[in-house]
């Protein structure tokens, strides 16, 4: 049996992650997701304000209602385009964005990114916060 830092730093080792300053190179580039798997009160406390708010817990079920895909009308259309994009997910402090980022991998997307140290790194530089819900 595998504790769940065990297991957490297992999935880290098969998952690209990248830092918070690549997240704000990735930030600048046109057709960039940003997906914030923390659960919705925590989003709400302060986001990058990029990020769209997915919960890990329905990420899998809800990822083809992307607003950035909100203009096809058939769910496999938003699959395939999608697949194009690079997705960045971020949670508090990576792991969750891991675990996420390991499930789109299985989904068939090969463009994404787990960000290491999630937001409490993100604070931890100072970095600007958006409160809006």
């Amino acid at each position: 049996m595998k504790t769940p830092k065990v297991y957490i730093s297992e999935v880290k080792a098969c998952v690209e992650e990248v830092t918070v300053d690549d997240l704000m190179i990735a930030l600048t580039q046109p057709d960039v997701i940003l997906i914030d798997v923390r659960e919705n009160e925590e989003y709400q406390h302060g986001h990058i304000a990029a990020a769209v708010n997915m919960p890990r817990g329905l990420l899998e079920m809800k990822i083809s209602s992307h607003p950035l895909l909100s203009h096809h009308c058939e769910e496999k259309d938003a699959i395939e385009d999608l697949a194009q994009r690079s997705i960045y997910l971020i949670c508090r402090s990576g792991g969750r964005s891991a675990l996420a980022a390991k499930s789109l991998y299985e989904m068939g997307h090969r463009y994404v990114f787990s960000v290491a140290g999630g937001m409490d790194e993100w604070h931890r530089k100072g970095l600007p916060l958006d409160t809006n819900r």
